[in-house]
């Protein structure tokens, strides 16, 4: 454009920052890489990097997570933009801003250290901080939004098994929520929910005690729940 000068104002760099979230273990796991470079060398981050001029923000994203931590291409990533994070200060090198992703994935691999990362591994949500620059608040901001998608999509089935009980889904759910939940009142809103899950038909499965075989289901047809399966402490809200 005839006129501008787009070296007016002072250049900034673009970073991404990605919390990757799973379950493992019966407990919510993030992914986290060693810094193998300054700043924060040997302290632990999300994985994340900056943007190269030729690539968008979300391709960015999954170039970096195959670079530092080995998963590429991996099968069921839900990935989304989380929000950006512009403080002045936030990283000690220069102003830069950061479009940070949340992102979910079932059956995850083990994850190895690659580019300046110098290791990589999934981490226990509550054991996972002190975090270099301000990953600590983009983790938590990234586990807020994650527990809002499983109240209102049905993503939580994608950690089940294929066949499933519903005591088995409302464990994912109390995991990722990090609350417990009542159980008849799941089951009612579970099964009241259209498409959410199917019935197995002749299917039962024993849970331990003396009770009978629990009923068996699979994934249902729907993406969205309507009505919302909100949390306890969100129950009464507006929606």
């Amino acid at each position: 454009m005839q006129g501008y000068d787009k070296y007016a104002h002072e250049p900034f760099a673009v970073t991404v920052d990605l919390a990757v979230l799973t379950l493992r273990e019966g407990a919510l796991h993030v992914l986290l890489v060693e810094r193998g470079q300054e700043p924060y060398r040997g302290h632990w981050a999300l994985p994340g990097g900056f943007l190269h001029p030729d690539e968008s923000a979300e391709r960015a994203a999954r170039r970096e997570l195959a670079e530092e931590t080995g998963l590429a291409d991996v099968s069921g990533l839900h990935l989304e933009q989380l929000r950006t994070y512009s403080e002045p200060d936030r990283d000690p090198r220069m102003r830069v801003v950061s479009v940070a992703f949340a992102a979910l994935l079932p059956d995850p691999p083990e994850p190895h250290g690659g580019s300046d990362a110098a290791e990589a591994r999934w981490v226990p949500y509550d054991k996972a901080g002190p975090l270099a620059f301000d990953h600590d608040r983009i983790l938590a901001d990234a586990h807020e939004r994650v527990g809002a998608k499983f109240e209102y999509t049905c993503l939580a089935t994608a950690f089940c098994p294929p066949e499933f009980t519903l005591g088995e889904l409302q464990q994912v759910y109390e995991t990722v929520w990090g609350t417990a939940l009542d159980r008849p009142n799941f089951r009612r809103k579970v099964l009241a929910t259209p498409g959410f899950v199917e019935a197995v038909p002749g299917a039962a499965r024993l849970t331990g005690g003396r009770g009978k075989p629990a009923a068996v289901y699979r994934a249902g047809t729907a993406t969205a729940l309507y009505p919302p399966l909100l949390r306890p402490s969100r129950e009464g809200r507006p929606a």
